[in-house]
């Protein structure tokens, strides 16, 4: 199937435009199957088309109680004395989506999962590292790094991190039937969630990732957390290997500083310091790969439309 790649004006039509092709798959999926399993991203990039799909739901337009979602990632390390603080923080994806999703629908899906990072204490996970260095190891070539947990582990709980947060988690996905749709963004160097620039596609189901300094510090300066002693270190994510497994997935990105990540992931070569770049690979084995970016964003690849097509790809200028 080939990769399509819609310009649109501007975030409103790229949000009414992208909430339109999820609409008509929901609609038209739920009609040949009981259930419709739907991934979501935090970030700035959905939350339009959140408010235009609770629109829908609440107008009627389909069954969101014939729906079963999963979120991309979530942090470790957020502050709060337990779990149940954790997940609620402000901070937190789960919080996030309850305000900018879940909480505007008027019937709410009939179930809604988040990856597991609030029940890690991060505190002793860090002390498990240091007391038993043999059982883990980190994977990746930049400052971001997948941390692989060995499958024997005399760490009681890093053995539980591995068998229950990360592949409980992807477990989860599968009993459900695999994810018919996700919806994801662009991070500022091409990743998608937490698969940060460098970690490898291979064996990236769901990954404690080490976030990288600048990562922390750009949550910081940003005005996500007071200091760096209060900002989370380690996130729980989805990696493109089980992100691009998906039926259908749809990348939203708009603004300047996506311009350089999205046309690098299209232009270029498929590589792990691009991530979303796997998308490639993923429309090459038949998926349904559908690019929705403002024309600030869309500027390069018009100009390049040339070399998109002698690739396959195919480009629709809405803007």
């Amino acid at each position: 199937m080939p990769l399509q790649v819609v310009v649109t004006r501007d975030f409103k039509h790229m949000s009414e435009v992208a909430a339109e092709t999820v609409k008509k798959n929901i609609i038209q999926t739920l009609r040949k199957q009981k259930e419709f399993v739907l991934g979501l991203a935090t970030g700035s990039s959905p939350t339009g088309l959140y408010k235009h799909l609770a629109k829908a739901v609440n107008a009627g337009e389909f069954d969101s109680t014939r729906i079963r979602s999963f979120n991309l990632d979530e942090y470790v390390g957020l502050p709060g004395e337990n779990a149940q603080q954790r997940v609620m923080h402000p901070e937190s994806y789960c919080y996030f989506m309850i305000r900018e999703f879940f909480g505007l629908l008027t019937k709410k899906f009939v179930e809604t999962s988040v990856p597991y990072g609030s029940l890690i204490d991060q505190k002793q996970l860090m002390r498990e590292f240091k007391a038993h260095p043999e059982d883990w190891r980190e994977v990746g070539t930049d400052a971001g790094r997948s941390i692989v947990i060995k499958a024997k582990s005399a760490s009681e709980y890093l053995a539980w991190v591995r068998k229950a947060i990360l592949d409980g988690y992807a477990r989860k996905i599968k009993k459900a039937g695999g994810i018919d749709l996700q919806i994801i963004g662009v991070g500022g160097r091409g990743h998608v969630a937490f698969h940060e620039s460098g970690i490898p596609f291979k064996g990236s189901k769901v990954m404690l990732v080490k976030l990288d300094d600048n990562t922390v510090a750009n949550a910081v300066a940003d005005g996500h957390f007071p200091s760096k002693k209060e900002s989370p270190r380690y996130a729980v994510t989805m990696g493109a290997e089980l992100v691009y497994e998906a039926k259908t997935v749809i990348l939203l990105a708009s603004g300047e500083r996506k311009v350089g990540p999205v046309a690098e992931s299209l232009l270029g070569d498929p590589t792990p310091d691009v991530p979303i770049s796997y998308g490639q690979k993923y429309a090459e084995k038949g998926g349904n790969m559908v690019y929705v970016v403002d024309k600030i964003v869309g500027q390069e690849l018009i100009a390049n439309k040339k070399g998109l097509k002698q690739k396959g790809m195919t480009i629709k200028d809405l803007s």
